[in-house]
């Protein structure tokens, strides 16, 4: 059949299947997100233009913006689905890098093909190429090779018959799935080959399953049979392995508390009798303190990162972590006792007959996590002074249905709702992208969420600097008709990062804006309801926290064929606090102020104490 590449590699997205958790068949490339420009617009777009009525084509506002949202649908899709984006040359491709670091940090596939320059180079240079002096064969499409796990540039019309196999290969991978990058070249994007028929017939990709080493799974078994004081971690690979009844069922049948990390949470339903809360710097005091008298750890498809162990201080010195993961480059960290293969599948392998926890230890979970919810209500209770993020969340969460998808990202607000979120369990209703903790992603990875849900409300929540940093996806939605709610709390500034910077002896300095330098005597803000009507949003305001609450429960009904946005200011000092600590760069030669030398010492008591 010959085609040219663009046609050729569009067909090869259109035959492409995927089976999900639940079976059934559907499109693995479900819908293409494009600005098209100088470098796609006349191969790939009239290739595309030409295939719409199979794959879907939306435009997007901005690049980082709608390759974002193509990750916000890979998540909501629990990975069984890939969005793909599309995008001119030069400045048009590097606006995506950032969107393939989100999806390189959080193990999410994500099929970029942005446009490259020519490769025949008879017109260089041309319109937006940047020249490297040294190295003809360099284009700004190199720079996503630190962020892409498989990254080829097609200069050849064949050379698709080797690299789509691959491309399918990394993107449907339990262990090695992330971005792709397909940089193509103008020229070749419109030159012909002869391919063969098979490249372009449909095929169903069945994520796989890999099994455990026996032998590892009997050293997992030794050391957990062994322990008393067990803990269960479930992380995202429980998610998209679709192995949270099955760990459920292994932790009730050997009295093991459980906890979640940011990827894993609302996996396991709140008021289940084993439940300890999420874990870490922003999950739950309960959890913590489970965390630091376990004397084994079972870590089932996490990669432990900081803000989940606390920088490494929340767990005994003496503990043995037992982990289980398809990934090995995860399951070997910190020396842990790795048993590579999927959760669903290994978890039952574990020899562990006969054997439970001690009953005393078993019980403490649900002990220490009412405790944990009494300090969760005392921060939600209702006030009159200006809302607090709690009380924000508790409202969005009491509204919620089971069916419901909420979303966070960065600022102050992911410790809100993965400390305090209660979840009705049965399956994933929770994206925290904090892998790369991207402020923007709240809004653009809405979108791709809205799209990819079924059923329920898309509720995402994000701070004034966020909704700053990127909104024009707001739009995006709004014209194709993709609602979800978005709740903007305005405290004035970077209150986190101000609260980092303070709270380790810092001078308060250009966070707030009422720390930033200005030559006006008066300067603005940002009407913030303002712009989200501009952008075609249904709008609701609030000033108190019962004012809130009828805000957010009448976005959610408006939410039917675009986004509703409520505003709402909040209290830049008020926060949920797990008790766990976290490393940062507190200057070794401090300055004269007290306060640095204070935050200091603060670490080296925590240090001391734990």
């Amino acid at each position: 059949m010959e085609l040219t590449t663009a046609r050729a590699l569009v067909a090869w997205l259109v035959a492409q299947r995927s089976e999900t958790l639940d079976g059934r068949e559907v499109p693995l490339f479900p819908a293409v997100f494009a600005i098209f420009g100088h470098g796609n617009v006349l191969g790939l777009g009239t290739a595309l233009q030409e295939r719409a009525a199979e794959i879907p084509v939306w435009r997007g506002h901005s690049e980082q913006g709608m390759a974002l949202a193509a990750v916000g649908y890979a998540k909501a899709a629990q990975r069984r689905q890939v969005g793909v984006v599309t995008s001119s040359i030069g400045p048009g491709a590097l606006n995506m890098v950032t969107a393939a670091g989100v999806a390189h940090a959080n193990r999410l596939p994500l099929l970029l093909l942005p446009g490259d320059t020519f490769t025949s180079r008879a017109p260089d240079p041309v319109l937006q190429q940047i020249e490297r002096f040294g190295d003809a064969t360099a284009t700004a499409n190199d720079a996503f090779r630190a962020v892409s796990r498989y990254f080829d540039r097609i200069t050849r019309p064949e050379q698709l018959l080797a690299t789509l196999p691959q491309v399918v290969r990394v993107l449907t991978d339990p262990s090695e799935t992330g971005p792709v990058t397909l940089a193509l070249p103008q020229d070749v994007q419109a030159e012909t080959f002869d391919y063969p028929d098979a490249l372009f017939e449909p095929v169903v990709h069945r994520i796989p399953r890999p099994r455990a080493d026996i032998r590892e799974l009997e050293a997992a078994s030794a050391v957990l049979r062994a322990a008393r004081r067990p803990l269960l971690v479930l992380g995202g690979g429980v998610r998209y392995s679709g192995a949270a009844s099955t760990a459920i069922t292994v932790a009730q049948r050997h009295g093991i508390p459980i906890t979640e990390t940011t990827a894993g949470r609302t996996l396991v339903a709140h008021d289940h009798p084993l439940y300890a809360g999420p874990l870490g710097v922003t999950g739950s005091e309960s959890a913590n303190i489970l965390a630091a008298e376990a004397d084994v750890v079972l870590a089932v498809g996490t990669r432990l990162q900081d803000f989940t162990t606390a920088s490494w201080s929340i767990f005994a010195p003496a503990v043995r972590v037992v982990t289980v993961n398809t990934a090995r480059f995860d399951a070997v960290k910190h020396g842990a006792l790795a048993v590579v293969g999927d959760a669903a599948a290994t978890l039952p392998e574990l020899a562990l007959s006969g054997w439970r926890a001690d009953r005393d230890w078993t019980s403490r979970a649900a002990q220490l996590r009412t405790a944990w919810d009494a300090r969760i209500d005392e921060w939600r209770a209702p006030t009159t002074n200006v809302p607090t993020y709690a009380q924000v969340v508790g409202i969005v969460n009491e509204l919620s249905e089971p069916k419901d998808y909420v979303m966070t990202a960065s600022g102050g607000l992911p410790g809100e709702l993965i400390g305090g979120w209660r979840a009705a369990g049965g399956s994933p209703s929770m994206d925290v992208e904090y892998g790369f903790s991207c402020m923007g992603y709240e809004l653009a990875g809405a979108w791709g969420a809205a799209m990819a849900r079924e059923e329920g409300v898309v509720t995402t929540l994000l701070g004034d600097g966020s909704y700053l940093m990127s909104n024009s996806e707001l739009f995006s939605a709004a014209f194709a008709g993709h609602p979800f709610v978005a709740v903007v709390c305005d405290n004035d500034g970077y209150a986190v990062i101000a609260r980092l910077q303070e709270g380790q002896g810092g001078i308060p300095f250009n966070n707030f804006y009422a720390n930033c330098r200005t030559d006006h005597a008066s300067p603005p803000r940002v009407d913030f309801a303002g712009h989200a009507r501009a952008l075609g949003c249904s709008v609701f305001t609030a000033s108190g926290i019962g004012e809130f609450r009828d805000a957010y429960a009448r976005a959610r009904a408006a939410a039917v064929s675009r986004p509703a946005v409520v505003v709402v200011s909040t209290d830049p000092r008020a926060w949920t606090e797990s008790g766990a600590w976290w490393e940062v760069g507190v200057p070794q030669h401090l300055s004269g102020d007290a306060g640095y030398r204070e935050g200091k010492r603060e670490q080296l008591r925590y240090l001391r104490g734990r």
